[in-house]
């Protein structure tokens, strides 16, 4: 099922969302020189930076095949999410140097004060609003057409709520303290960038692990759990060297021989018919390439030798 457009619009709408946010969240740092809030902007950025590099994966993502790319295209999808990875990572490093360049320039020359104003703080409670919905609605419909790139976007949105949330009590701290004459407080802005900064980076690490397997062909389905759904069709004597890639619900490969209880062609492409039929049911969409084999051969290896 070809779903680029669903993901094309709800990734323009996310993107000015985005937008309207990181321009808040710059803006306000700004006038009040908040690191943590600068910091959180620059997180939006990425944000930002994701739906476009998410509109040009999509472009390239069709799940059908074409003479180039036999097997269709959905790992655009996967490299698209990779990106995602990499500007977390960016991310991060831009932080936590900022961060600990001003502790450095803090316990030096002492803290600039960050002045923040109830108006200012009501305009970041607008911004997680905005952010929260997002995230839902980005996931939501990720989850319904099975697009890995706006589920994996949607997952670094959500860290970009926890990022503000973070962000935001600090920043009421800081109010605060400038309302009870605490100017130790003023710490509260720096050293919340360090979370903010683990938070970025937990989202990217989270987006690496869910894309790798599919860009490495892991195995996408135990070998064991095919060869059990297999042995149930009637004419089925064994199979072996089975194999499996893709993602279980978007695009599943198997490959597999076919040990069957017929002696001619008709009678054995039935069997692999009936074989393809009942794994289609379990792991739709698939392809299955099967080999057949007569009923003298034997073998007992159902999959390959494990490489640890």
């Amino acid at each position: 099922m070809d779903n680029r457009s669903v993901v094309r619009k709800v990734l323009i709408i996310t993107l000015l969302l985005n937008l309207a946010v990181m321009g808040l969240k710059a803006a306000i740092g700004f006038s009040t020189g908040s690191l943590s809030l600068l910091a959180d902007a620059l997180h939006s950025v990425t944000d930002s930076a994701n739906n476009v590099l998410g509109l040009i994966a999509s472009r390239f993502s069709s799940p059908l095949p074409d003479r180039e790319h036999p097997y269709g295209h959905q790992k655009f999808e996967a490299v698209g999410a990779l990106g995602i990875a990499a500007f977390l990572g960016i991310a991060c490093f831009e932080i936590l140097q900022g961060a600990i360049e001003r502790v450095i320039k803090g316990w030096q020359q002492g803290l600039s004060p960050v002045n923040i104003t109830q108006t200012e703080l009501w305009l970041l409670l607008i911004v997680l609003g905005i952010n929260i919905f997002v995230t839902f609605y980005e996931r939501g419909e990720g989850i319904k057409v099975n697009s890995p790139i706006l589920i994996a976007d949607a997952q670094h949105t959500m860290s970009d709520v926890w990022v503000t949330i973070t962000v935001l009590a600090g920043l009421i701290g800081v109010w605060q303290g400038k309302v009870w004459n605490l100017p130790a407080l003023q710490w509260l802005d720096v050293l919340l960038s360090f979370p903010v900064a683990l938070l970025v980076f937990s989202s990217g690490w989270s987006v690496l692990k869910a894309n790798l397997p599919w860009l490495v062909d892991e195995v996408a389905i135990a070998p064991e759990a095919i060869h059990e759904i297999v042995m149930e069709i009637p004419g089925v004597l064994n199979c072996h060297e089975i194999a499996s890639r893709g993602m279980v619900g978007r695009q599943v490969f198997i490959e597999m021989h076919l040990i069957v209880a017929a002696t001619d062609v008709e009678t054995a492409h039935q069997i692999t018919e009936n074989v393809e039929a009942r794994l289609a049911e379990k792991f739709s969409p698939l392809r299955a390439i099967i080999h057949i084999e007569p009923p003298a051969y034997q073998s007992n290896q159902i999959t390959y030798e494990s490489s640890e």
